[in-house]
């Protein structure tokens, strides 16, 4: 039986297997080859640490509510398929299939297993791949959304000087759009060596490192004293964020686009943040309306990420490492993920 890689309990993956289903109007089968699961919100699911394990967003009421006592999402371990992107090929067809070939590379969203049944029919994050497209590129299409998103949130222009404040798979896209959109000066800053080292050779400027300089100082020293324009905080660290408000030029915008959870000290509002007129603007790029509405939505935001990597303007050959077989996705999404997350961007499974 094909197996897939499931969350069993908080902070414990296992491969289990599952049933193949039947093929039905409008589906295919696609055989996976790779995939890749989050390194953020899922990470917090794993260790049952998420702000929405006690509560839910309601989009009536646009508040966080508690959920009821019959809403146990404790009972997802145990059921729940890890994982975010897949890249693999179609194998079957099903009836009434329109527009789709055996043999045709796919990529699409779902958990890490060995297959993926999906509809074809008005499939909105179902893409076919052009055949020099990197599988690498692929995966990283989920985290590439929240990238642009901060990126057209901070408004960013031509000449600014930008820093990009943690270098998970966001924050190293964000990174690389920066330059793409013309920032004179890229700085990275992360306190992991490796992270921070790929980011250099994606062609940021200059890296910093938050555990042994005080990166807001470093950011004043290296702009003559002004701070950067634009920063994009993908973190969601209070400290981090302190950092971005020393550095910040007077009147410039932080991008907040991590998801935080509650802050527990470090940060403090009636320093820079107060005297330098600082702008926070929350960025989330499935939300709707997008702040650009009419003219910009979530969909245009995919299909912008979608072209920048299909045509290789964007380079995640270092962003998705390491790379493990499936055969050992249990421990290593338990390592890589979760435990040791030091040691890697943004984990890939090879099948």
């Amino acid at each position: 039986m094909p197996k897939q890689l499931v969350a069993t309990a908080p902070r414990k993956a296992e491969l289990l297997n599952y049933e193949d289903v039947p093929l039905e109007s409008g589906q295919v089968r696609v055989k996976v080859q790779y995939a890749s699961p989050k390194h953020g919100s899922e990470l917090a699911d794993f260790r049952g640490e998420r702000n929405q394990m006690e509560s839910v967003y309601d989009n009536e009421w646009q508040l966080f509510i508690t959920r009821s006592s019959t809403e146990a999402v404790g009972d997802l371990f145990g059921k729940w398929n890890i994982g975010n992107q897949w890249v693999g090929q179609i194998t079957e067809l099903g009836p009434d299939v329109q527009g789709y070939e055996v043999g045709e590379r796919l990529c699409g969203y779902g958990g890490i297993r060995e297959s993926q049944v999906v509809n074809t029919v008005n499939a909105k994050r179902l893409m076919k791949m052009p055949v020099d497209m990197l599988w690498k590129n692929a995966v990283c299409f989920d985290p590439a959304q929240f990238a642009l998103g901060g990126i057209r949130d901070g408004q960013v222009k031509l000449g600014d000087r930008v820093a990009i404040s943690g270098l998970g798979a966001i924050g190293a896209i964000a990174a690389q759009m920066a330059k793409l959109a013309g920032a004179s000066y890229v700085a990275v800053i992360d306190p992991i060596q490796k992270r921070r080292e790929a980011a250099i050779r994606a062609g940021a400027d200059e890296a910093f490192d938050p555990l042994t300089q005080d990166v807001g100082l470093a950011l004043k020293k290296a702009t003559n004293k002004l701070g950067v324009d634009v920063i994009i905080e993908t973190s969601a660290n209070e400290h981090a964020l302190q950092a971005c408000l020393r550095g910040l030029a007077y009147g410039g915008t932080i991008a907040f686009v991590g998801w935080a959870r509650p802050f527990k000290g470090g940060l403090n509002l009636g320093m820079e943040a107060h005297f330098n007129n600082a702008k926070i603007v929350f960025s989330r790029a499935c939300s709707e309306p997008n702040p650009d509405h009419p003219r910009w939505s979530w969909k245009r935001i995919q299909e912008e990420c979608w072209r920048l990597l299909a045509s290789n303007q964007l380079h995640c050959e270092e962003i998705v490492d390491p790379v493990i077989p499936f055969e050992e996705a249990a421990a290593g999404y338990e390592q890589y993920v979760d435990r040791t997350p030091e040691k890697s961007i943004k984990l890939g499974v090879m099948f």
